[in-house]
């Protein structure tokens, strides 16, 4: 299972590069894969962002919690 995409995501992403990026004829040329697979890497970016940030501050936290403690209010929540 993608972690960071669950299968209605996928599907949604998908269809919305159709309607609005691809060519009628729906022949997927390279530059249409290519246009589909940026459509789901910006789909799944904040998901992406917020798991390595909170990897992060769990890396820092096992060396100093103070230190992680500040990371996190600083940029946890985004």
């Amino acid at each position: 299972m993608n972690p960071y995409m669950n299968k209605e995501e996928v599907v949604q992403t998908f269809l919305s590069q159709i309607a609005v990026h691809l060519d009628e004829n729906h022949e997927f040329s390279p530059e249409d894969l290519e246009k589909i697979a940026h459509g789901f890497i910006m789909a799944a970016m904040p998901k992406i962002v917020k798991l390595e940030r909170d990897l992060c501050i769990d890396f820092v936290r096992s060396l100093n919690t103070q230190v992680a403690d500040a990371l996190q209010a600083k940029r946890g929540n985004l």
